[in-house]
């Protein structure tokens, strides 16, 4: 696949499809903030609800077009008018209208048994629906783009009629035909075959046919793929792949694969960095756990943790990654293990000090350090900001912020089934105690909230940090309740995040070391930049 000068329209639906995932909802304000995010990012059209289908949209659209986009057309979308009415009569048609966007997306049928069991109406009544609908966007100036719903699975039922949905919608006045595998059912092969035969047909200078995958299969961005390949020049996804059941194409696999890849044009060459930043920031406003394991943009997709496979990427990046990854602007990360190599153990390590090296007594014995706490229980392939606190504490170059001098945890449960606890701690700084309480929905929150407002006396900036994930291992099931656990802690203070990690046979415990090594993370990462804009 070679075509360098093939543009690909990348329409994103996150705003809709992805909305109707599980566990998803955004507020008008989330979606706007997506709104500029997407249209920097480059894509060229973002797919942004249903005026007609609830208030909060009828919201979003009078004050999205506040927003000066630079890049991306916004698009409304809405079904076919309901049959036996007319479209200037139909109530959520006219709705689309109010939205006062440049593009309408209209989804029709395209599967018989759909039109006769699921509409209960007639096939040429539901290819009248398709036609008027589209005439009626077009007379009033508007793009029309339309999604041929179920079209895969219509056109293996029905083939001969699935394509006369498809001329319906080119006499409508359809700019775009979008095939979609409604059901996510379909087979790349099948996807390829039946792209091009509809290509052959449709495709003109006045009509673009297009690809609306779902990952039902676990096939969306293959099949998205494959049909670019039979000649589809508009890909529909979300970022991320959010939708309904088992999600959309995603976008940010789709996107790099076309265009550092293939050969194509999606989003504009300097924006591809931008790609995995704009991952994040969707999947935060989102408010939903972010996939490290995504191809591109997760952490996960240039972490390398076997001795020979690290051994090889600082040799030659190419030797075990398919691209660069500063192109999606994520990076490459050398995973802390007892497995990862001495070269890769001593990267880091100099890291905080540079004199170290291969044959260094210290270096000797923070290795054996390394195996002895991963025997233990810890694990620092994701945790390394308390892998860092360790060199430094092994190494004489660790000052602590302060010192427990001790904390205590009461737990209540009331006879109505409702439980508190409430923590205690008493620390020093520099020679001050603070004594200070605090109550939680459990003991590790009461505890957080008792350490932040101890140690915010003291260092106010911590105010800014919050637990973003909190994960709890039993390392020994065997040992039933007197096993060992790993805490892990994600933090951020709004512009980094880090995770450390505590290990004890009591979670409380546990919860406290990663809790500490949180603390001090920040205050040391905070005190070394001040230092480096002193020098």
């Amino acid at each position: 696949m070679t075509n360098s000068l093939k543009r690909i329209q990348i329409f994103d639906s996150t705003l809709r499809d992805g909305a109707q995932a599980e566990g998803i909802s955004f507020s008008v304000a989330d979606k706007l903030k997506i709104v500029a995010v997407l249209d920097q990012l480059g894509v060229s059209y973002i797919e942004a609800g249903n005026p007609g289908s609830n208030p909060k949209d009828l919201e979003f659209f009078a004050r999205v077009n506040e927003l000066e986009l630079k890049n991306a057309k916004l698009t409304a979308f809405g079904a076919t008018r309901r049959k036996h009415t007319p479209a200037r009569d139909d109530r959520n048609v006219k709705s689309l209208l109010t939205a006062n966007t440049p593009t309408v997306t209209i989804f029709g049928k395209s599967w018989d048994f759909h039109v006769t069991d699921i509409l209960q109406t007639t096939l040429e009544e539901n290819l009248n629906m398709i036609r008027e609908t589209l005439q009626f966007f077009k007379e009033h100036g508007k793009e029309v783009i339309y999604d041929a719903e179920h079209f895969f699975d219509g056109y293996k039922h029905n083939p001969e009629y699935a394509l006369q949905t498809l001329r319906a919608a080119v006499e409508g006045g359809a700019s775009v035909l979008v095939l979609c595998d409604t059901n996510g059912g379909a087979f790349p092969n099948e996807v390829y075959e039946i792209t091009k035969l509809v290509v052959e047909e449709f495709a003109s200078d006045e009509v673009a046919v297009g690809i609306h995958a779902h990952n039902d299969g676990g096939m969306a961005v293959a099949n998205s793929l494959m049909a670019v390949q039979a000649g589809a020049v508009h890909v529909q996804g979300t970022v991320n792949g959010f939708g309904e059941r088992c999600g959309n194409a995603n976008l940010c696999t789709i996107i790099p694969n076309l265009q550092l890849k293939a050969g194509y044009a999606c989003i504009p060459p300097e924006q591809m960095k931008r790609l995995t930043v704009t991952a994040r920031t969707i999947a935060e406003i989102a408010n939903v756990q972010f996939n490290e394991r995504d191809p591109y943009v997760g952490k996960s997709a240039f972490a390398h943790k076997a001795g020979m496979h690290i051994d090889g990427v600082n040799k030659a990046a190419s030797s075990f990654e398919h691209i660069a990854p500063e192109l999606v602007g994520n990076e490459r990360r050398l995973l802390m293990s007892e497995v990862a190599g001495r070269s890769t153990i001593l990267a880091k390590l100099q890291a905080v000090d540079p004199t170290l090296t291969k044959d260094s007594v210290e270096t000797e014995q923070l290795i054996n350090k390394l195996k002895e706490l991963e025997h233990e229980g810890y694990q620092f392939e994701g945790a390394e900001s308390s892998f860092r606190l360790l060199v430094r504490k092994h190494l004489g170059k660790y000052r602590p912020f302060f010192n427990l001098i001790y904390f205590k945890i009461i737990g209540d449960s009331n006879i109505n089934g409702s439980c508190s606890s409430s923590a205690m701690v008493k620390l020093e700084v520099d020679g001050q105690e603070e004594i200070t309480a605090a109550d939680g929905a459990g003991p590790v929150h009461a505890l957080d909230r008792a350490l932040r407002k101890a140690l915010e006396v003291f260092y106010p900036e911590l105010k800014k940090v919050h637990l973003t994930d909190y994960k709890v291992r039993v390392l020994d099931t065997k040992t039933a309740t007197a096993s060992k656990v790993r805490v892990l802690i994600e933090s951020t203070d709004g512009t980094d995040s880090w995770t450390t990690v505590g290990v004890s046979t009591d979670i409380i415990e546990a919860s406290w070391i990663a809790l500490v090594d949180s603390m001090e993370h920040k205050l040391l990462k905070d005190m070394e930049e001040k230092m480096r804009i002193y020098l």
